[in-house]
């Protein structure tokens, strides 16, 4: 009541009002952020402290473990088959979740619902129960190879193959690639395209120069939500692979449970952090150039 009083009366400002209330307004607002500042710590910053422990002092301290990672053969094949898994299942949801989002945006209320509940749906069952489908579906005498020979392409191996790893893997991460494109697309003013018409642009020329590049930022969140996702997958990849073709995420596991091996599981995860963060420093820089540029030209 006296600020009410002092500010009627003039002898203070508003904007001293204002600042006075600022810095409790402050405080509240990052006392919102605790509960989710001590989940990050417990669940994320904790294990990694861990985990670099373990890298570079078990069973002694020093670089030997890295050395060890780095000089093997096998090790290095490994990694470079999760990367390639990786990029391979990113580029499929790609392929199948632009169009995809693309009809969700397009299509009218009642089917647009029915899209977003077939996204939405997997969500709903345990990876584990979808994963032991594909196994069933996959399989050397299954629905897909029966498919296959009838088409008359004969017997594919798809089960303990790295293509059925991606295909299992794809189906478990296109949701995550379709909703944040859907979301972006959303945003889009379907007025640019009209623009567009009016001007003389065909179809395909309002599509490349107008929605494209306004789709890129949901293309980008959701190419970056599937890769990183497909880097750290394990149920899949155990349940549809073989130990030929496994993934640096079960060669942790092995580690770990089989071998006993801290700190050598310790420092694959290391590694896979540092490659995994030096990418998307490159991608992060790439995407910036190139919005700069799309954003100059129009």
């Amino acid at each position: 009541m006296a600020t009410v009083e002092a500010l009627v009366a003039g002898s203070i400002t508003a904007d001293t009002v204002i600042d006075q209330a600022a810095p409790s307004k402050r405080w509240g607002r990052l006392g919102l952020l605790v509960p989710a500042g001590l989940l990050l710590i417990v669940g994320f910053v904790v294990p990694l402290v861990i985990m670099l422990w373990y890298a570079f002092t078990d069973p002694s301290v020093g670089f030997g473990n890295f050395a060890w990672y780095l000089g093997d053969a096998v090790q290095q094949r490994i990694l470079l088959r999760t990367f390639t898994t990786a990029v391979n299942v990113t580029v499929v949801c790609l392929l199948l979740g632009y169009p995809y989002a693309y009809a969700m945006v397009a299509a009218g209320p009642k089917l647009r619902a029915v899209l977003t509940l077939l996204v939405l749906v997997p969500f709903w069952t345990s990876l584990m129960v979808r994963t032991f489908a594909w196994v069933i579906l996959l399989q050397d005498h299954g629905p897909l190879q029966s498919l296959l020979a009838t088409v008359g392409l004969g017997q594919i191996p798809l089960i303990r193959t790295n293509l059925g790893v991606v295909i299992g893997m794809s189906q478990v991460l296109l949701p995550f690639f379709v909703l944040p494109l859907y979301a972006v697309m959303t945003n889009i003013d379907r007025r640019l395209i009209l623009a567009s018409s009016s001007l003389g642009a065909g179809p395909l020329t309002s599509f490349f120069r107008i929605w494209l590049p306004l789709s890129l930022p949901g293309v980008g969140a959701g190419s970056l939500i599937v890769f990183i996702s497909s880097l750290g997958f394990y149920v899949t990849p155990a349940l549809l692979g073989s130990p030929g073709n496994s993934l640096i995420s079960q060669q942790i596991f092995t580690q770990v449970n089989g071998l006993l091996q801290w700190g050598r599981a310790g420092t694959m995860g290391v590694v896979l952090i540092v490659i995994t963060l030096a990418i998307l420093a490159i991608l992060a820089l790439v995407i910036g150039r190139s919005t700069s540029t799309i954003k100059g030209v129009r």
